[in-house]
């Protein structure tokens, strides 16, 4: 059996980590010409293609996204074990890749993976945020271990994953105190005329919002629309109009944005849920985050 060249492997890698033969030649300070040959070479040594054209640049074939899953995690532990070298740790480092929606409250978002930064191994987290079309995409082809989102995967999404729900919890409104003044009638009647920060249309918490207003006959008045949750977030904590939560980060939202409770209902029900390749989830820090939500943190919002 011929032996991996990890000259041809470490080729291939860049050249599916930047799209493009020739940006990879640039980074690696090689011709085009040299790559291109390499690569061929490599294809030919496992006897699949591994690349195939769109447009201007390659994308993976299902075997190049194989190969490239595996390449990660070595060049992965390549960086790692120049770091012990040059750094000495006492324990071998977890990397976790981590997507999250931009639709999802960056509050819970990191409540969700704190359980992670608490594990007895080092961590190296390298977080990505963006529409989960596209992190569904990157979890696809290996670029993310998992993906955190306020949604299931997409039954329409032409990627192969499973989604573990974390929790549910209800919501929560709130406003500076200032803006609660000006609205003094008891919830949900204070939200009439009101000031209100809407959600994005990527955002499952927009369709049961809006149908909860008609279901109680409420009329705010729309102020803006946010695909991203902190933006939305401070215009709350600069007095722009009411904005809701997940009643789960609560206190971790007064406390962070300076705001007052307006009122909370158990009428919407938010879902949260981490989703993966994998039908049984095997990372360690992805574990620990499913295990904390469900045992600790959305457990005590059921109480």
């Amino acid at each position: 059996m011929t032996s991996l060249n990890y000259k041809h492997l470490h080729y291939f890698w860049m050249v599916a980590k930047t799209g493009s033969i020739a940006r990879a030649s640039e980074q690696l300070h090689l011709t085009p010409q040299t790559i291109s040959g390499q690569l061929s070479l490599f294809e030919e040594i496992q006897g699949e293609a591994l690349f195939r054209k769109s447009g201007r640049n390659l994308e993976l074939t299902e075997a190049g996204r194989l190969v490239f899953s595996y390449a990660e995690d070595i060049f992965a532990l390549g960086q790692e074990l120049e770091e012990v070298f040059h750094h000495r740790p006492t324990a071998r480092t977890v990397q976790l890749r981590v997507g999250v929606s931009d639709a999802l409250p960056k509050t819970l978002a990191y409540r969700l993976l704190e359980p992670a930064l608490k594990l007895p191994q080092t961590l190296r987290i390298n977080c990505r945020e963006g529409k989960l079309e596209i992190l569904l995409a990157d979890l696809a082809t290996h670029k993310l271990d998992v993906v955190m989102s306020d949604s299931p995967m997409p039954t329409s999404a032409n990627v192969r994953g499973y989604s573990h729900q974390l929790g549910e919890c209800g919501i929560s409104f709130f406003a500076t105190r200032a803006l609660l003044e000006q609205y003094p009638k008891p919830f949900p009647q204070n939200l009439e005329a009101a000031p209100f920060l809407l959600p994005g249309e990527d955002a499952a918490q927009r369709a049961r919002l809006l149908h909860w207003f008609d279901d109680h006959g409420l009329h705010p008045r729309i102020a803006g629309e946010f695909d991203d949750s902190a933006l939305m977030s401070a215009f709350g904590q600069a007095g722009a109009g009411i904005f809701a939560a997940p009643t789960v980060v609560a206190d971790m939202v007064m406390r962070q944005y300076d705001v007052q409770l307006l009122g909370q209902t158990e009428e919407i029900r938010e879902q949260f849920y981490a989703i993966s390749v994998q039908r049984k989830l095997t990372h360690p820090a992805v574990l620990a985050i499913t295990r904390a939500a469900r045992s600790d943190l959305f457990a005590m919002e059921e109480e």
